[in-house]
């Protein structure tokens, strides 16, 4: 898998740290306070979208009376104790992080996430001596399935995209990533399991955890 690779490119939530389960809490809080109860098919039609997509989503499509600032601002202070204590990096990261360092692999995130909350998830597991750049959802103009996020990663790192490899769990991370002409390991989450046969067909590798790649 890593044969021919300069670069290793995480997606945050799902792929590096398991935290795909509290956006959907989140969601049934925040629109609970509007009485509003949660659609069934909400997490399909914001799935890849950056954080200020997902924040005007919500505001045109549920008639939240706030601005885009206080809408993502909320969700910050919703998702920052979660982050901080609930949410654990993915089995076997800690292996395959030092395992790429020791092997002149450089690293990179590409998360549609906020700056604030990807910043704290770095600080919390001590991975800021591993991440030599860090991209979010509102650094570039289009939300994933484009590639425009994965593109500008490898950009920062100064490696061409076809030397990238990328880790995702969705299915439109997964096309953001061969979008923009890169190799893409989807990754098991509980998640995204109904999606599971889609991943393995789009992807070019499966797995389920990290600790075995080194």
């Amino acid at each position: 898998m890593l044969q021919d690779i300069d670069a290793v490119i995480f997606d945050m939530d799902g792929s590096l740290v398991d935290s795909m389960w509290m956006w959907k809490a989140i969601d049934i809080e925040y629109l609970g306070r509007y009485g509003i109860a949660l659609p069934e098919n909400l997490q399909e039609q914001i799935e890849g979208m950056s954080f200020s997509e997902t924040a005007h989503y919500f505001k045109e499509h549920f008639s939240i009376p706030e601005s885009l600032e206080e809408i993502m601002e909320e969700w910050n202070r919703m998702a920052w104790d979660k982050y901080m204590y609930e949410v654990p990096l993915k089995k076997g990261i800690p292996e395959f992080l030092a395992g790429c360092k020791n092997f002149g692999i450089q690293l990179g995130i590409a998360t549609s996430n906020s700056r604030v909350l990807v910043e704290n998830v770095v600080k919390v597991h001590n991975l800021r001596d591993y991440f030599s750049c860090i991209m979010t959802g509102t650094d570039v103009l289009r939300g994933k399935p484009n590639p425009d996020i994965y593109l500008a990663v490898a950009e920062g790192l100064g490696v061409s995209p076809e030397r990238c490899l990328v880790f995702e769990d969705i299915v439109a991370g997964i096309l953001a990533g061969k979008n923009a002409g890169m190799r893409v390991c989807a990754v098991e989450d509980e998640y995204s399991v109904q999606s599971r046969a889609a991943k393995k067909e789009l992807a070019d590798y499966y797995i389920e955890d990290f600790a075995d790649l080194f």
